[in-house]
């Protein structure tokens, strides 16, 4: 009986089937296992790159992210408003560069006096210093300065007491000295380092967290071209007959020298021509108040005046509500961001004459 062929055939192929389904089997697990790892590994590559993309865009945001110049923004140190005398010549003054903030504002007389607001610098000589007018009180205090003084008015010394000023006043105080080569009392000077020391002594507190006053930008302001936008290369202005404060735009250095009565006002010391980034003027009206001369002033309310800075000027109001009170600035609505740098705040008579262009 002859052996059944079909039979052979069907005990070889299930066993090759199955064989082949194996391998397939096989081929096809390792090849799933390396397509999972592939894609694990790609992944894994992916993120790596994202990390250290991730790294690259810090590192570059932390290289172009810019830190305020004008002052340490991480600095809590209490800032110093020195009263400085102006009735002098155009280079008789000492360390006003080194003030982030300064007011020029009229006295009796026609005359102007200047305070210099420092902040994390130790400037060691400034002056000359000068006796405090009441209004200027109202501008130390929305900058959470001490107030350092050598004299007062009547008026002055009646708001120091009654508004709790921290004031040095160098009639009673120490942290001043006279130069005796120079005229009194046009010879009256001190350094940051001994308000300080003279401050901690009467303890005052020597930290604020409310100091800030303007809305700062690490980047320079570039205005948007507006119609109320002005060109602003040189700039004057009148306190009296006698009295014209000018500057002029070096565009080279993007800041503005300052001139008093048409000459250059240059440090003492150094022979530099002061300068600043920032121009703010505002038209407050005043009045006088006996016949002495002395001036009062409408700090309270709101005004008008202009923001000048890289070339360009703009119209912009101004608003404070308690003498204490920070003054605010405003352009179109919004508060006015200024461009980092130090600031000349020019506190003019409602009847200055303005010239801008």
């Amino acid at each position: 009986m002859r052996k059944p062929k079909s039979l052979g055939e069907v005990r070889i192929k299930p066993k090759n089937n199955k064989k082949k389904i194996i391998i397939i089997t096989v081929i096809s697990v390792l090849g799933l296992l390396l397509l999972t790892g592939l894609f694990y590994f790609l992944l894994s590559m992916n993120d790596d790159s994202k990390k250290k993309g991730d790294v690259k865009i810090d590192d570059a945001t932390t290289v172009e992210k810019k830190d305020l110049t004008v002052y340490d923004v991480n600095s809590n140190r209490r800032p110093i408003a020195v009263m400085i005398d102006n009735n002098v010549g155009n280079n008789a003054h000492v360390g006003l560069q080194d003030a982030y903030l300064t007011y020029e504002i009229i006295v009796e007389g026609g005359l102007t006096r200047i305070m210099a607001i420092f902040k994390d610098v130790n400037t060691s000589v400034i002056g000359p210093v000068r006796s405090s007018r009441h209004y200027f009180l109202d501008y130390a205090l929305e900058s959470d300065a001490i107030y350092a003084h050598y004299g007062w008015s009547t008026f002055a010394q009646n708001d120091i007491r009654s508004l709790g000023v921290n004031n040095i006043n160098g009639l009673y105080d120490s942290g001043y000295y006279r130069n005796y080569n120079i005229a009194a009392p046009h010879n009256v000077f001190t350094s940051i380092e001994d308000l300080y020391n003279v401050a901690g002594s009467k303890g005052y507190s020597t930290t604020s967290d409310n100091y800030s006053l303007l809305n700062y930008t690490p980047d320079d302001v570039n205005f948007n071209a507006t119609s109320d936008l002005l060109t602003a290369n040189n700039i004057s202005m009148t306190y009296s007959y006698s009295q014209v404060r000018s500057y002029t735009y070096d565009s080279t250095n993007r800041y503005y020298l300052r001139y008093m009565n048409n000459s250059p006002h240059t440090d003492r010391d150094s022979g530099v021509q002061y300068h600043y980034k920032n121009i703010i003027i505002m038209k407050v009206n005043n009045s006088t108040l006996d016949s002495y001369g002395r001036q009062d002033l409408d700090t309270v309310g709101n005004g008008e005046g202009y923001y000048i800075t890289n070339g360009y000027a703009i119209p912009i109001t101004w608003s404070k509500d308690s003498r204490s009170g920070k003054t605010h600035y405003y352009y179109g609505g919004n508060e006015l961001v200024v461009s980092d740098g130090n600031t000349m705040i020019q506190v003019v008579p409602l009847n200055s004459s303005i010239s801008i262009n």
